[in-house]
């Protein structure tokens, strides 16, 4: 299963059980920036507990691996966890939006974007990639993040709202990596 596949299998299951969903991470920097390689892909969703079985339905062992435990406890502590499909070695990391008004504000800028070559999934709005490029940065290190910055302020120019990337970069304390 290649890595697109898996991501239209995701976005499907989430929009058939209407979870509110973004792509962020290094997928969401590729579509407003540079390509490159990546090994997962990152997807915030606003699960609870009801849509549980209808996930663990739509990744059935062997296919899958996923754990409704890791599901369950990802819901209840604000956390992640993560879809693998054993075949291909593709991953999907579903990450649970924090409380605070960043992850709020970031849920609401979401937009359609031409991921697929047949259709458009909801994204995190350019800014918000970076915002989540520059926690990355700060907790992981890795000029990676930076690079992935550099490149959708290169690609998406004046379509990067610079001074909303600042704001935010001053309130969560990342104002002087940005």
């Amino acid at each position: 299963m290649e890595q697109m596949d898996i991501l239209r299998h995701a976005v499907n299951t989430l929009e058939l059980l209407r979870v509110p969903y973004l792509v962020v991470g290094s997928v969401a920097s590729i579509a407003y920036g540079e390509s490159r390689f990546t090994q997962d892909i990152d997807i915030v969703v606003a699960l609870d507990m009801r849509h549980v079985s209808g996930l663990i339905q739509a990744f059935p062992q062997p296919e899958y691996y996923l754990r409704e435990p890791a599901i369950r406890d990802a819901i209840r502590t604000d956390f992640q966890f993560n879809v693998i499909h054993p075949a291909s070695g593709n991953k999907i990391d579903f990450i649970l939006p924090k409380k605070g008004d960043w992850p709020r504000a970031k849920m609401s800028r979401g937009r359609p974007v031409r991921l697929l070559p047949d259709r458009d999934v909801m994204t995190a709005a350019p800014e918000d990639v970076i915002l989540g490029k520059l926690w990355y940065y700060a907790e992981r290190g890795g000029d990676r993040h930076l690079r992935d910055i550099a490149g959708i302020l290169r690609v998406t120019g004046e379509g990067v709202d610079r001074v909303e990337v600042e704001r935010w970069a001053r309130q969560l304390g990342y104002l002087e990596i940005w």
